[in-house]
């Protein structure tokens, strides 16, 4: 490519700031006289990517969650619309976040640009229906997970690529066990459970009391156990902090059983014994790690009754999707309670299990490639951008 390009990119979410900012960077490497612009997080500010908006505080769960969002949402929209119509990129990229990308890709592409949807809806999990907003206004799907090329064939959408996953190979820790305890004041040589309750503000409330009374429950039983708390950005550590106080349990944060972390995720999980995991992307960097887990979600009552309907899965986690069996035990809805919780926990804090379960997330992560996915997804937009447009 010789000339300069323009790329209208928009993320909504944590996990896709940090997939955009990669497949950045790897766009750069291609041609590094690329412009981007769009809405972006933190890490695709940091890849250069200039913020139309910025979409930190964007991400929301859940079907009351978005309807009480949608003003925010609706100028959001306008913003990015009027910029795309403005400075006319030559690629529309958008990563994940499909309640507002949908509907983007919908309208720019009635408006003639090119669209790319980099990291697929779960459309194979839930809402199958919207597989024809893809046949109709996605020019090129990159997927990032092993059966969703074949899905899409299957359900007659063929402009689809699979790249591997981002993850692989990119997910490793910093810090090795022995320095990440030093670090924290945390006994390497005694159990350490490591609990993410998510990057939502609405997940955390629902999940992160269960945890904590589960944390107290297994203290109960083993008192020499240690817990890590890792909080996926500044946000989600203020939660936590602020959860904890409501909880009675702030003269436990920071001491020596319980640590809040921050940007530590991975060598939290590096440095324990087990870990109860938010459903998301999540349980897949806690495989890629080899950390035993629990798979754990709540969400609203009603909510949960709205969309369990639409949900035609036989997993909720990706790791036991990946693996396409149960590797980790699910604990979903009325399912997660402090008592099944430790109980999961502590089982695989058990020698025996706890090797087994790294046996089988081994090969669940040897599922997800090779590495190189970025420089994948960036060649296959370099690809589309040679053929003639397809209005």
């Amino acid at each position: 490519m010789g000339t300069k390009r323009k790329f209208m990119i928009v993320s909504g979410e944590p996990s896709g700031d940090g997939h955009a900012a990669n497949l950045v960077r790897s766009m750069r490497e291609i041609e590094p006289a690329s412009e981007f612009f769009g809405a972006a997080g933190p890490k695709m500010r940091d890849a250069g990517v200039e913020a139309i908006v910025r979409s930190d505080d964007l991400s929301v769960v859940g079907l009351l969650e978005i309807g009480s969002a949608l003003p925010m949402f609706l100028r959001i929209f306008g913003d990015l619309k009027r910029a795309a119509i403005q400075r006319k990129p030559d690629v529309v990229i958008l990563v994940d976040f499909p309640e507002f990308n949908l509907k983007l890709a919908r309208s720019l592409k009635k408006k003639g640009f090119r669209i790319v949807y980099y990291i697929s809806p779960q459309l194979w999990a839930w809402r199958k229906y919207r597989v024809s907003t893809i046949k109709k206004y996605v020019d090129l799907m990159i997927t990032i997970l092993p059966f969703e090329k074949q899905w899409y064939a299957e359900h007659g959408v063929d402009r689809v690529e699979y790249v591997g996953n981002p993850l692989a190979r990119e997910v490793r820790p910093v810090l090795e066990k022995p320095e990440f305890c030093r670090k924290h004041g945390i006994d390497a040589d005694l159990p350490i459970v490591s609990m993410l309750p998510g990057s939502r503000d609405k997940e955390i409330s629902r999940i992160l009391p269960v945890m904590f009374e589960t944390a107290l429950t297994i203290l109960a039983e083993r008192p020499e156990t240690q817990f890590v708390i890792a909080a996926a950005n500044d946000n989600g550590k203020q939660k936590i902090k602020s959860i904890a106080e409501d909880f009675n349990v702030t003269r436990l944060i920071d001491s020596t059983k319980f640590k809040v972390v921050l940007d530590e995720t991975y060598d939290a999980l590096n440095a324990s014994d087990a870990a109860a995991v938010t459903s998301g992307t999540a349980t897949l960097e806690t495989a890629l790690i080899g950390t035993p887990m629990a798979v754990v979600y709540k969400t609203s009552g009603i909510n949960y009754f709205l969309l369990k309907p639409l949900i035609n899965v036989e997993h909720y986690g990706l790791v036991n999707l990946i693996s396409e069996q149960r590797v980790a035990v699910e604990l979903i809805q009325n399912d997660l309670t402090p008592m099944t919780l430790s109980t999961e926990l502590l089982r695989l804090l058990e020698p025996n299990e706890n090797s087994a379960m790294r046996e089988k997330l081994k090969r669940s992560a040897d599922k997800l490639g090779a590495g190189g996915a970025s420089m994948r997804a960036a060649k296959a937009i370099r690809d589309l951008m040679i053929l003639p447009m397809n209005q």
